[in-house]
């Protein structure tokens, strides 16, 4: 197979020379070509045809929003990467670059006072999305502990759903936008996310999805009381778990070691909420690199609770609800346009099969999802 063509855009000749090295040390990889601004950028895409640029966001005479958006129209699936610093506005500028279409992001390596280190950043957290987003990574069955079956035939007691929990990560940023905001305000039960990001990132991811949405939005904190029409996205460098007491659920969240080499985890998540709310649970698995959430999709299973994923075709990787999919866990697959739909018509339907029928919708959503 030949190696993945890259076009690396940086202002700094020191970190085009990192990127270089490291990235061309993979026999996977290619760094075909460097740019030092976005008009010289512009000018090699053709040239080069690489397979996915890497791109700054600070540089002089054209920074990365506007290569980023003048990439979008003249080249709209060639994959990008920004490559951005872990700061307020670094996150902020992140956030801005994915609402116009950038594939994925990575955090430049600082204050590491090694170049050793810088490269094993790299190495760890660029070359495995690069390797994602141009789907050279493999779909595997995931082996799930023990001797539990991966399909589990169960029989169906359509269960009242107490809790929405939700796994993403690459690409997540942007499906979030897609289905919160579409969540109607009086939703009848609190939602938990998961979306693999840095501190910082989380925060102003929160508070951009709040403002767009008819539910609160915000960046879990420790002892949140759970409550129905509002939605918690777990902070950056620590799990979110859910945990029962007494007639509230509150959030913990916590330093323990990373899973599946992320924190937050996934699978920390899903399986607080199965072991908090047994059977009634709706678990969501979204479009996201690597295997976070199919253990804790088996727990949510495992305990009578339900799991649909996001499809193939409209997930930026579908590395997390395809290995969720390829286990037997998922009860249903659905594009991203119908997964708010979908998530307030189960919910709802549970809740009103234990009433019988001449509930009252009052929303336009409700109305629908009857």
């Amino acid at each position: 197979m030949a190696p993945i063509r890259i076009l690396v855009v940086d202002d700094s000749i020191v970190i085009r020379k990192l990127l270089s090295d490291t990235l061309s040390g993979d026999p996977a990889l290619e760094v075909v070509a460097t740019a030092s601004d976005g008009h010289i950028a512009l000018a090699k895409i053709p040239q080069f045809k690489p397979d996915l640029i890497t791109l700054d966001i600070e540089m002089p005479v054209m920074d990365g929003l506007e290569t980023l958006a003048a990439v979008r129209k003249l080249y709209p699936k060639l994959p990008v990467i920004m490559f951005s610093t872990l700061t307020e506005h670094g996150a902020a500028a992140t956030l801005d670059a994915l609402a116009l279409g950038a594939s994925d992001y990575a955090t430049k390596p600082s204050n590491t006072g090694s170049a050793v280190v810088a490269i094993e950043r790299i190495r760890v957290e660029l070359i495995p999305k690069i390797k994602a987003l141009c789907g050279t990574v493999a779909l595997k069955l995931m082996p799930l502990p023990g001797s539990r079956p991966a399909v589990k035939v169960r029989i169906k007691s359509n269960p009242r759903i107490e809790i929405v929990a939700i796994g993403t990560s690459t690409g997540g940023p942007n499906a979030l936008a897609e289905v919160l905001p579409r969540i109607p305000g009086d939703f009848p039960v609190p939602i938990v996310v998961v979306q693999h990001m840095p501190p910082i990132f989380t925060r102003l991811l929160a508070e951009r999805l709040a403002s767009k949405s008819a539910i609160s939005v915000e960046e879990g904190s420790a002892g949140a009381i759970l409550e129905p029409g509002h939605a918690w996205i777990a902070p950056g460098n620590f799990h979110m778990k859910v945990l029962r007491a007494g007639l509230h659920s509150r959030l913990n969240v916590n330093q323990e070691p990373a899973e599946n080499s992320c924190r937050p985890a996934v699978d920390v998540l899903f399986r607080s909420v199965a072991a908090a709310y047994g059977a009634n649970v709706l678990g969501v698995v979204m479009t996201g690199m690597g295997a976070d959430g199919v253990l804790g999709a088996q727990d949510i299973r495992d305990a009578g609770g339900e799991i649909i994923i996001q499809d193939e075709n409209s997930s930026v990787v579908w590395g997390m609800p395809g290995l969720v999919h390829a286990s037997g866990l998922a009860d249903a697959v659905y594009p991203l346009d119908q997964l708010a739909l979908e998530i307030t018509r189960r919910v709802l339907q549970s809740r009103a099969s234990r009433y019988g029928v001449g509930v009252k919708s009052s929303t336009p959503l409700e109305r629908t999802a009857k």
